[in-house]
């Protein structure tokens, strides 16, 4: 998405509610308390927002209006309202979707939510070959096929165990010092512990795992002139995107391994000219530790089958050269079902904004926000994405 680089876009705040296990409350409920702090943080009338972009919410199930019913829990009149649905990658897919309404004349400052309460209810139901192979056969969704993909990188480059260990607990470190953090998640955790901790799906690890939650985060966007008008000082800009969608559907490359990250990295460091070894942090998907792995070997951090070497040679503790997930993750964090994605935006914008108290990195100048969605039949996953973000000078 070559229009970012020219900065034309500011995100101007973000607000996020705690993730609560089972909190017994609705994805409206989560989404009002999330956009009242933002709008108390940027001094922003609710009448002034005219676009919004919103995920979906596994509590939601089949809701086919969800995105107009949220907009008049919330109060909104809008002139541009979408819902994206590419699962974790929706949250960072919105803030680019944002953008272009904006750049288009569709709308002015929108607003970008996700808000799901999973853990309280699952409404959701998916066919096509969940029900008709994967049900029937026992075959537990998100958690077979990480460990399908993690025994296929097994056999052909060995499981870097004491790799996934590190970046366990080094995320687990940034969920200590992160109040939003699940409260059971927010316990200390060493090597040991998770070599230790039981397999669910051979050879994944409970604590390879996302643990679900409820929660909401929201986003406020504009163009960088309106924020420069109403007086906004801190600035992020979303400065790159790429995203692709069922990569390689014919299936040529032969690779179960090979992800769309293979085409999303490049594109979007080719867009602003950087190289990997630009990036100051990390605010990557991370339903499975397997796929931060994956996601180092793909994007051009460092070559197939060496991801837990780049691992285990790095310091990706918040305080380390190469920050990862500091506030914890998803993994240490929770994953608030379709809004997972939001937890990795918003601690991106923390700590991009200065607002990150005792795990604040040193250099937070920029970032590369990552985003993974959907599960396909025996391949990986159905959406990749990559969106750079700089903050104002």
């Amino acid at each position: 998405m070559k229009t970012l680089a020219d900065r034309s876009i500011a995100i101007v705040g973000y607000a996020e509610t705690p993730l609560v296990r089972r909190s017994g409350r609705t994805a409206l409920s989560l989404a009002g308390q999330a956009v009242d702090a933002l709008l108390a943080q940027t001094g922003i009338e609710r009448a002034r927002i005219d676009g919004f972009a919103t995920t979906l919410a596994m509590s939601e199930g089949g809701n086919p209006f969800f995105s107009n019913l949220l907009a008049e829990g919330l109060g909104l009149s809008l002139s541009w309202c979408q819902a994206t649905e590419i699962g974790g990658a929706s949250a960072g897919g919105n803030i680019a979707r944002a953008a272009a309404a904006i750049q288009a004349g569709l709308c002015d400052i929108v607003l970008c939510l996700a808000a799901d309460a999973v853990s309280t209810i699952d409404r959701s139901a998916q066919s096509g070959h969940r029900t008709e192979y994967c049900d029937p056969a026992g075959y537990a969704g998100p958690l077979s096929a990480f460990a399908l993909l993690s025994n296929l990188y097994d056999q052909r480059h060995g499981l870097p165990h004491e790799a996934l260990a590190r970046l366990a607990v080094t995320q687990r470190e940034g969920a200590l010092l992160n109040e939003n953090a699940c409260e059971v998640l927010r316990k200390p955790l060493t090597t040991r512990d998770y070599l230790e901790s039981r397999l669910v799906s051979d050879p994944l690890r409970i604590l390879d795992c996302v643990m679900r939650c409820d929660g909401a985060s929201a986003v406020l966007v504009m163009s960088t002139r309106r924020a420069r008008e109403l007086g906004f000082q801190k600035l992020v800009h979303p400065v790159s995107y790429a995203e692709r969608i069922n990569f390689d559907p014919a299936e040529t490359s032969g690779d179960m391994l090979k992800t769309g990250f293979t085409d999303v990295g490049p594109r979007a460091f080719g867009a602003v000219g950087w190289k990997p070894a630009d990036v100051k942090m990390l605010h990557w998907y991370d339903d499975f530790l397997i796929a931060l792995i994956l996601q180092l070997e793909q994007t051009g951090f460092c070559g197939p089958g060496e991801g837990g070497d780049f691992v285990m040679a790095h310091d990706m503790r918040w305080s380390g050269e190469l920050p990862l997930n500091t506030g914890g993750g998803q993994i240490s964090a929770g994953q608030p079902g379709l809004a997972g994605g939001g937890v990795n935006l918003v601690e991106c914008l923390r700590q991009m904004f200065g607002d990150a108290g005792a795990r604040q990195v040193r250099d937070a100048g920029n970032a590369m926000l990552t985003g993974i969605g959907v599960i396909q039949y025996a391949r990986t996953w159905g959406t990749s994405s990559v969106m750079l973000l700089e903050r104002s000078q």
